[in-house]
């Protein structure tokens, strides 16, 4: 056991020295220099519509209907009616963000055993049959059954009606996550597993304590792919729950913007004021309470995020 978490710790050693910055010459400190301005340039203007959304979250909705969206808050425009129309029932949003928080951590930590897994086993090369089992799942890519035979089969067959799981089975299996995997551990040397072996460890093992800790950039960024997914899914919601204890955030906060427009509808053909339903303002808000846990969470995965796409999306 010994010996393997020492070839284990070797690799990821011989890993972070690849990794090593050269020195640079000047034409290359200037050619930097103007790709992270021009990069910085991009993230900004990327980073101006999240501000808006921001601010005018909390901005008063009389004010976004006569003059628009401002980049600055001042006591004239600030309102916080946008949240507070959302959280008018917070038992219904907690309860959203509780289906929403357990979907997403099981469903995540489940999607990445089974890419991880397939992954591992299609790029061993004592697999004799690996060839003919990834032209199979990448055949079920290509084509598709059809919404109805889908819907029926997830109702009538496994029984999804109303249940969490339909949340999180439906979406537990991606092929190009697979794939990434795949690739990814192509590139770590086999004489590991073999020399793994050879010290009597079995494939568990090998999985669990070789593979799995030299795929952690892989894994980092499968499992924000996966995480992306789970949040911001509706539509699985939309088809399977009818129990509104069970929906998820996404759909929750979207039947909160169908009811806002009802109502702002109604208003305006009665003659009344349309400003009193705070309905753009309660977009904004509604968008920075959706997406809020999935910014905080991705600087901690960022410092893997482009090692794990560059090594493991090369395809082979």
């Amino acid at each position: 056991m010994r010996c393997i978490e020492e070839r284990s710790y070797a690799m990821e050693k011989e890993i972070k020295l690849k990794g090593t910055k050269i020195k640079s010459s000047w034409d290359t400190k200037i050619f930097n220099g103007i790709g992270y301005t021009l990069v910085f340039l991009f993230a900004l203007a990327c980073a101006i519509p999240f501000y808006l959304v921001l601010t005018g979250s909390f901005t008063d909705e009389k004010w976004i209907l006569t003059k628009g969206y401002s980049f600055w808050l001042s006591p004239a425009n600030f309102s916080l009616e946008g949240y507070a129309t959302i959280f008018r029932s917070p038992e219904k949003i907690l309860s959203a963000y509780g289906v929403t928080t357990f979907v997403t951590v099981v469903g995540t930590v489940l999607a990445i055993l089974l890419v991880t897994m397939t992954g591992y086993v299609l790029s061993r090369p004592d697999f004799p049959w690996k060839n003919g089992f990834s032209f199979y799942f990448f055949f079920t890519t290509l084509f598709s059954g059809g919404l109805v035979p889908y819907y029926l089969l997830c109702t009538q067959y496994l029984h999804f009606k109303n249940h969490i799981y339909a949340l999180i089975i439906p979406g537990v299996f991606s092929v190009w996550n697979m794939i990434i995997a795949k690739n990814f551990m192509k590139g770590i040397p086999y004489e590991l597993v073999e020399s793994a072996k050879m010290d009597g460890a079995g494939d568990m093992l090998i999985y669990f304590r070789i593979m799995m800790p030299l795929s952690k950039p892989m894994i980092a960024t499968l499992s924000l792919f996966t995480a992306l997914g789970y949040w911001n899914d509706w539509y699985n919601c939309m088809l399977f729950i009818s129990d509104d204890k069970k929906y998820n955030l996404q759909y929750t906060l979207q039947n909160l913007l169908k009811s806002a427009e009802f109502i702002t509808k109604i208003a305006y053909e009665q003659g009344r004021s349309v400003a009193s339903v705070p309905s753009e303002s309660m977009k904004l808000a509604m968008t920075v309470v959706a997406i809020g846990p999935i910014i905080l969470l991705y600087p901690f995965l960022q410092k893997y995020f482009v090692k794990g796409m560059t090594i493991g999306s090369v395809k082979g």
